[in-house]
């Protein structure tokens, strides 16, 4: 986009009348996060290895993503920053209740202000555990009727012993974790024999208009650009990474939910308020105010809506496994079966003419009752 263009895209967005209020609706059965908008010098990117033992690539900064979620938590008008959460963890919930069973115990991986509990009934979760990196946010939790206990805990580390819970939980929270696969497989550890975990994360084609505005504007203001919406997993790889873990009877589907804003600041100050900036080690602490602008200039202009405000789209992924157990139903073995394909070609058909006749006179007969 050359400077002219943006120019103009510029003027059209100061002449333009002030946009609706936010409002959100569900579109069909897509990465969220953004920087925050601050001033000070540019803090140089940082790389390492996380304490998994694992040679995992240190993307993500946990302290600092501790600290977002405790600002966040403090906020005096931080309920309204939770529909997101909210809708997520009913959508769980529900395929909580789509298992007709009653779980004596269930954890909450990264359960914030425990955003599925509030949907769940006592008949089926008797007790449940609430995980958070985030202290402040565990003690503005919602109550609810299920007997619950809070720890405080990282997601990479869960402090619990191998067999102990029959359901696991998770909602909005694994998609910062460095070690994905490694935290599959302590949820998988901490599973019971036929145990089931129920997640929702987000997908790599969330905010996809956010993060291509930003780096249109930053690449024509500045020359070149930085990541500002953080990196997250493809649907493609769920499925492998739960096999990986060592769960069976796969479940991942996708769900994009999408949000209208009046503008592109209100979609930074929801992420905010919901604790989901970026966290990442190679971030860009400045935002210019010009690219801020020339942003919101683009944004509007390919993704905007006739009423004026722009969508923001969040791509939830779904994924359900089980911890393998012998009741449950298994494939057959290669080579067992009795029949084939190839003898469905010499099942008999009628040839004789008579035999053909009676049958169309049958026929006729049943369509005169």
């Amino acid at each position: 986009m050359s400077s002219r263009v943006c120019g103009r895209v510029l003027q059209r967005l100061q002449t333009a009348g002030s946009p609706p209020a936010a409002s959100w609706s569900r579109i069909r059965a897509g990465s969220w996060g953004c920087c925050r908008v601050q001033t000070g010098t540019r803090s140089e990117p940082r790389r390492g290895l996380s304490g998994s033992g694992r040679s995992t690539m240190n993307v993500f900064n946990r302290d600092m993503k501790k600290r977002q979620k405790n600002w966040a938590a403090t906020l005096q008008d931080g309920n309204q920053y939770d529909y997101l959460r909210d809708e997520v963890g009913g959508r769980v919930a529900d395929r909580v209740y789509d298992i007709a069973r009653t779980f004596p115990l269930a954890l909450d991986v990264g359960a914030g202000k425990s955003h599925i509990a509030e949907h769940l009934s006592k008949d089926v979760v008797e007790r449940l555990f609430l995980t958070d990196v985030s202290q402040e946010t565990l003690k503005r939790r919602r109550q609810s009727e299920i007997p619950t206990q809070c720890v405080q805990a990282d997601e990479e580390f869960l402090p619990f012993k191998e067999n102990t819970f029959d359901l696991v939980l998770s909602s909005l929270s694994l998609h910062w974790i460095n070690d994905l696969p490694g935290a599959l497989r302590q949820i998988h550890q901490v599973l019971k024999p036929d145990g089931v975990f129920i997640g929702a994360m987000v997908g790599g084609e969330t905010l996809y208009e956010l993060r291509c505005s930003l780096q249109l504007a930053e690449t024509e203001r500045e020359g070149g650009f930085s990541p500002h919406v953080s990196p997250y997993t493809a649907v493609t790889d769920l499925g492998n990474l739960l096999g990986r873990a060592g769960f069976n009877m796969l479940t991942v589907d996708v769900d994009d939910v999408q949000v209208h804003y009046p503008g592109i600041t209100e979609v930074m100050t929801d992420l905010q308020g919901m604790g989901e900036s970026n966290c990442a080690w190679n971030r860009k602490s400045l935002l210019h105010r010009d690219t801020i602008l020339a942003a919101a200039a683009i944004y509007n202009e390919m993704y905007g809506n006739e009423d004026g405000s722009i969508p923001a789209t969040f791509e939830i992924l779904y994924l359900i496994g089980w911890k393998p157990h012998e009741s449950q139903a298994k494939p057959a073995k290669r080579g067992s079966a009795t029949a084939s394909f190839g003898d469905l070609s010499k099942i008999n058909r009628p040839t004789d003419l008579n035999q053909t006749d009676s049958v169309g006179r049958l026929f006729s007969g049943i369509k005169t009752l």
